[in-house]
């Protein structure tokens, strides 16, 4: 791949995922992450003159290349018998008893509960979770979080863009015998995983890799597309909250006029707001982040469709995490309920059709110049015709959703859908 290759060269290739891996990892604390407000992303900036090109960036970076294959091996001693969930030991549904902690996260609180009872069993001494920033209500702040306080404070979404690893370099700077959880989307996990194949002092104190299911994450724009249809503007919100109370839950907007906006979820994105994912989410293959110890996601399931406080879909990955999970039911900190792979596929009816569209956005990607990931993975299926014409439709609304000035644009297309719906609703109403 090339020593001397720089995290420069992925941002080049528009390949980054954001995640801030290289910021933590660089000896020569060479890197920062930036918005780059044209596209509304976090990428690193690198000061050529501190570089010393290690190329260490370069290698624990999940942007460009991800070996799925040799990491399974490594990780769980095989290859997963499902290539779109990975290796796991068991799935369940389920959330936490503690009433606040499940009606205020994005759904069973169990990401939560599972942090606060490692904290408090002596398992963990912090945790790498995300908080919304008090100065800055519309941007990300990771941190460690060495309290049930500090935990409880980092619930919920964050549905934009988050560095969430350039968290790595507290735990790098930790006590010697200190252990810590790491809390992120598929692609966090990856660069800690990446980090701690060449660093030992990362892969000692890391504990736990605990991921959210994952379809994209919409970029800065998104939220500033949705705040224009509210008629706000960004300097007038006080906190922003993009997802709690219930299931499936809202956005709560604080205003610095007192006044408080209530978005029910998913309604505020509207169908629009994959149309502003990253180009890196769109040839993502890792939704359920199949290397890490435990992931969670909704429980989009026909049966929990009237529940109003929240369950989550669990693939437990490690021994470690099934000890947890039996511990937190027989202490009665949750509950818990078996499921197959095939309800855990239900839930995520999305992903499927990721899997189905992926191949084409990787060919029409090359067919316009752009770089794409390499993988070790055996994800791919062959799509059909009219998955063409529809990702060409998709990359044109993308094009408009990326440009500001033609926003009327996507007014139109969103205003077409609300009335589709609405048509829809009606014609199943009368029968």
């Amino acid at each position: 791949m090339g020593e001397n290759k720089t995290i420069s060269q992925v941002v080049k290739d528009g390949l980054c995922t954001g995640c801030g891996t290289c910021v933590a990892l660089c000896p020569e604390k060479a890197i920062e992450m930036v918005i780059d407000e044209k596209k509304g992303i976090y990428v690193p900036e690198l000061d050529e003159e501190k570089c010393n090109h290690c190329g260490i960036c370069f290698k624990v970076c999940p942007g460009h290349e991800v070996d799925f294959k040799g990491l399974n091996l490594e990780i769980f001693g095989k290859d997963p018998e499902d290539v779109l969930i990975g290796n796991y030991l068991n799935c369940y549904v389920g959330h936490s008893t503690d009433y606040d902690i499940r009606y205020n996260s994005a759904s069973g609180g169990l990401i939560t509960q599972l942090l606060i009872f490692a904290l408090e069993e002596g398992l963990i001494d912090g945790a790498l979770v995300t908080r919304m920033k008090k100065n800055n209500p519309l941007e990300p702040e990771p941190f460690i979080a060495r309290t049930k306080e500090e935990i409880i404070e980092a619930r919920g979404s964050k549905y934009c863009p988050v560095p969430a690893n350039i968290a790595l370099e507290e735990i790098l700077n930790s006590e010697e015998g200190e252990k810590f959880a790491v809390v992120g989307l598929p692609c966090h996990i990856q660069g800690a995983r990446k980090a701690e194949q060449i660093n030992k002092k990362l892969r000692d104190r890391i504990v736990l890799h605990i991921a959210v299911f994952c379809s994209g994450t919409p970029n800065f724009k998104a939220t500033e597309f949705l705040l224009r249809g509210l008629k706000l503007k960004v300097e007038e919100v006080k906190t922003l909250k993009y997802r709690c109370e219930g299931w499936p839950g809202q956005m709560t907007l604080e205003l610095r006029n007192g006044k408080t906006e209530h978005i029910p979820y998913p309604t505020y994105w509207d169908g629009f707001g994959n149309l502003f994912f990253p180009f890196r989410c769109k040839v993502c293959i890792d939704w359920f982040s199949k290397i890490s110890d435990i992931s969670f996601g909704d429980a989009w399931l026909p049966e929990m469709e009237n529940d109003e406080i929240g369950e989550s879909v669990i693939l437990s990955r490690s021994i470690q995490c099934e000890n947890i999970l039996q511990q937190l039911l027989h202490k009665e900190k949750a509950e818990l309920g078996h499921v197959n792979s095939d309800k855990v596929n239900e839930s995520q009816k999305g992903f499927s059709r990721k899997r189905r569209d992926l191949k084409v956005r990787l060919t029409m990607s090359k067919l316009l110049g752009k770089e794409v990931s390499l993988y070790d993975d055996d994800c791919l299926q062959q799509p059909q015709f009219h998955v063409y014409l529809h990702s060409s439709l998709v990359y044109l609304l993308e094009f408009i959703a990326s440009r500001r000035n033609i926003w009327w644009l996507l007014d139109i297309y969103c205003t077409i859908l609300k009335c589709g719906r609405y048509f829809k609703s009606k014609l199943k109403l009368y029968g």
